[in-house]
């Protein structure tokens, strides 16, 4: 089976992903960001139950204005979108994909029973549907 392309979400989703909760400090939150390699991360509560999304776009005039103030940067729960556009792991790849165009976020959470299970990204959206076609 290895040589099958996949078809859903579970089959390209990040499983161990970078995730923070709302008493994560944004400069936490910045380094953890640039360390994965992300433009954006689900925020949890204590059981892994998604409450929001934070981006960089969402905390870098924050980080600036921190670091030109001497202040300490706000906390994650300051600037985090409690409205977030998730997908379940069993969605169509090539239906995400449809509703990945546009200005829709680089980044969406993954969540089964209300609980963040992982995050895909456009890219791995890009290489499935790359792998799909050569199939």
């Amino acid at each position: 089976m290895p040589n099958k392309a996949p078809t859903i979400v579970r089959e390209i989703m990040s499983r161990d992903c970078y995730r923070v909760t709302g008493k994560t400090s944004v400069s936490t939150l910045a380094e953890g960001l640039s360390l994965h390699r992300l433009p954006g991360v689900p925020v949890v509560d204590d059981h892994d139950h998604l409450i929001g999304f934070i981006s960089e776009q969402d905390v870098m005039g924050k980080v600036l204005e921190s670091a030109y103030l001497n202040d300490e940067p706000p906390l994650v729960s300051d600037l985090m979108r409690h409205e977030v556009l998730s997908v379940a792991p069993t969605k169509s790849i090539t239906d995400l994909a449809q509703e990945m165009l546009g200005n829709k976020p680089k980044v969406y959470p993954v969540v089964e029973q209300n609980r963040l299970v992982g995050i895909v990204t456009r890219r791995d959206v890009l290489n499935a549907i790359l792998r799909m076609r050569h199939r």
